[in-house]
């Protein structure tokens, strides 16, 4: 697996030029994960290789604090195909506009830890 890797950047670099992509552990990070934080001084990413289980129980974790656009939101999000941690492609008009999708709907996974007998 292979995924981009990145501290905090801001939005003018959003590493995901070749020189950020790294090669994830065997067997223990399955996933990559992105972390989009958006600040007093605009927006940052954190990238990184994951574990896919981990990776979806913080991402629960910060779903009430992901509010895009709002000065103190952090999303994340992780994704499990090689470098899937990219950003979104910009948007780009190529005719004439279309009406407004219909809203879509949020599944929110839940994961419980626990322990096998």
């Amino acid at each position: 697996m292979q995924c981009y890797h990145c501290e905090e950047t801001l939005l003018d670099n959003d590493c995901s030029a070749p020189k950020f992509i790294v090669n994830c552990t065997a067997n223990i990070q399955n996933a990559c994960q992105k972390e989009v934080i958006v600040g007093e001084n605009g927006v940052s990413y954190r990238k990184t290789c994951a574990s896919f289980s981990t990776c979806l129980i913080v991402s629960a974790g910060y779903q009430s604090f992901c509010v895009p656009g709002r000065v103190g939101s952090v999303c994340i999000s992780c994704c499990n195909t090689p470098l899937c941690n990219e950003p979104r492609p910009p948007r780009i008009s190529l005719g004439p506009t279309h009406p407004p999708a219909r809203p879509t709907t949020l599944l929110i996974i839940t994961v419980a830890m626990g322990t096998l007998p």
